[in-house]
């Protein structure tokens, strides 16, 4: 599985392969053309109510990932979304958070992984 992540605001590069939007809210400041999204799963992001507990906090990332991964065992779009990666032979999962490290794409990336 070739799974990896990376901001919507990086260059579209061809080793990216199937991009998948993984946020609830659309980029700001990016147009659907620039982002070069081939699918917008804004259903596998976190809830709204855990999105803004969070805040992109760092001192909350390990209780945030709890709470995600939690979310995540039960939400059918996770579903979808393994089967769009074992469709294809790269996937990208393209997030807007400025923090590379503590975002929900890199908690989503863990589990698929995982499971």
């Amino acid at each position: 599985m070739g799974l990896q992540i990376k901001r919507v605001y990086e260059e579209l590069e061809e080793s990216d392969g199937y991009r998948v939007l993984v946020d609830r809210l659309w980029p700001r400041g990016v147009s659907k053309v620039r982002a070069h999204v081939d699918l917008w799963l804004k259903e596998v992001g976190p809830s709204d109510g855990l999105r803004k507990w969070f805040g992109h906090d760092p001192a909350k990332f390990q209780g945030f990932r709890k709470m995600y991964e939690l979310e995540l065992t039960t939400n059918p779009a996770v579903t979808e979304l393994q089967k769009v990666i074992s469709a294809h032979k790269a996937t990208t999962l393209v997030y807007s958070a400025k923090d590379e490290q503590h975002n929900q794409a890199v908690v989503l990336r863990d589990f698929l992984t995982r499971n």
